[in-house]
């Protein structure tokens, strides 16, 4: 016979009482924690920035702009552990070129005579560290006369997993700017309009309808077209950004000011009116938190749809150009059924896009459940 161990009322009552004086911070980290899918999308996403956004040379084996000539559209080479049937450390065989007699196209042979060790920390191209710090160690690479392209290479002969993770530095990066400033605007004119009311109300909620009756795809058409074509790469990325947010904010500004109409009456709010707390004081300190919950979730969400404007731009060749890489400027090459038929590895900066879609809208329902800290 077992019995179990009766659990002390004092304890359970402390435990209880923890519970339910926690902040809602502390329970929403909880329950986002016991999120599976959350925190997996939350892991992918950190390591994408880590290897995209931090150090993005360090990661690549190649410099993302150096051209090979003897390796133009080459296929993606495979890390291998078997050699001649008998276990081997990792490695990528050579590769022979000839040609076929009939089309003259470039045809690549695997040469099995020709093996190539992976090592980790060798030298290669100079880079930035950062941004800031030279350095020329790179985590993976073989030795001379060798190569390892991951991903194959482009029409040019370039390293496509360098510049891969290169183009995740604008292509992520884009979505954090663009939200930030989505976010900005949206909480501003929509905190403006759901607590003064009256004519800035009426002014902005026209603005907003204006904006939303318009068709997203030309009006992002409209206002790339005027971003000259002679701007340096670092400043078309700005207008890009700007482009994006421009329309980015009204759904979050409509909100913003459902929830401040429905907490302006609150006896916290009218509390603070009679303490003399300014105005916009009274929006940012006491309104906004009261659904913050929400703004979170909704950057969350935000993020992929600044990422795919960015690449739908970019990809129909008015957003980003060459020598700007990004995700959609790589992908400008899988526009030619016929290259993407002979060259299918081109459309692997797809697969990143599409992977952090994913992972973003993983994080944002596990933000959305967590949210409602007692359920």
């Amino acid at each position: 016979m077992t019995s179990e161990v009766p659990v002390p009322a004092a304890v359970e009552t402390a435990a209880d009482e923890a519970y339910f004086t926690a902040s809602s911070w502390t329970l929403m980290r909880r329950n986002l924690v016991k999120h599976r899918l959350a925190i997996l999308g939350g892991s992918v996403l950190a390591l994408l920035y880590l290897t995209g956004v931090i150090a993005p040379g360090f990661f690549s084996t190649h410099d993302f702009g150096q051209r090979n000539n003897d390796y133009i559209l080459s296929p993606v080479q495979r890390i291998r552990v078997l050699h001649e049937g008998r276990p081997h450390r990792p490695f990528v065989y050579g590769l022979a070129t000839s040609r076929d007699p009939e089309t003259f196209r470039r045809i690549y042979v695997v040469d099995k005579e020709a093996v190539f060790p992976i090592r980790l920390l060798v030298r290669g191209g100079d880079y930035k560290l950062l941004g800031i710090f030279p350095a020329n160690i790179h985590l993976l690479g073989v030795e001379d006369p060798g190569v390892m392209f991951l991903f194959g290479t482009d029409e040019l002969g370039r390293d496509l997993y360098s510049r891969t993770l290169h183009g995740a530095r604008i292509s992520l990066t884009i979505g954090l700017v663009g939200v930030a400033i989505s976010f900005i605007l949206g909480c501003l004119l929509g905190g403006i309009s759901g607590y003064f009311g009256g004519a800035a109300d009426m002014l902005i909620q026209r603005v907003i309808e204006f904006f939303g009756s318009i068709p997203t795809l030309p009006l992002w058409m409209a206002l790339a077209a005027a971003v000259p074509t002679a701007w340096p790469p670092i400043r078309i990325y700005f207008m890009i950004t700007v482009i994006l947010s421009i329309v980015g904010w009204t759904g979050l500004a409509r909100v913003v000011r459902g929830k401040i109409l429905q907490l302006r009456e609150e006896d916290y709010v009218l509390s603070a009116k009679i303490s003399n707390t300014g105005e916009m004081r009274i929006i940012g300190k006491h309104l906004l938190p009261g659904f913050m919950s929400y703004l979170i979730v909704h950057l969350t969400l935000a993020v992929p749809s600044m990422i795919l404007g960015e690449t739908a731009l970019s990809f129909i060749g008015i957003g980003l150009r060459p020598p700007a890489v990004s995700w959609g400027v790589l992908l400008q090459q899988a526009q030619n059924i016929r290259t993407v038929a002979l060259s299918p590895w081109l459309l692997i900066p797809a697969l990143f896009v599409v992977l952090t879609v994913l992972c973003f809208n993983f994080l944002g329902d596990g933000l959305r459940d967590a949210a409602d800290p007692y359920k």
